[in-house]
């Protein structure tokens, strides 16, 4: 979610390469955050070749925020131990 709430939008082979894992395993998260409706996805073609890209939705923005924000207070609460 961080680099969709970054970017406008990213490939799944750009993606994939930036984080290092396997088709399989993205293929598997970025269907779990379509579920919940915190990504969009849009397919396309560049020439002859498919090209899917994902884009983080308002909902999904707001999620991410929330969980930053709940490890900010994670941090505090450790800081003040």
């Amino acid at each position: 979610m961080s680099v969709l709430v970054v970017n406008d939008r990213y490939d799944f082979n750009s993606l994939k390469d930036l984080l290092a894992i396997t088709d399989g395993n993205l293929a598997s998260h970025l269907k779990a955050l379509e579920k919940e409706d915190y990504i969009t996805v849009n397919k396309s073609f560049l020439g002859r070749k498919p090209n899917t890209n994902y884009t983080a939705t308002d909902a999904g923005r707001k999620a991410f925020k929330a969980h930053l924000d709940a490890l900010e207070q994670l941090i505090k609460q450790q800081k003040l131990k």
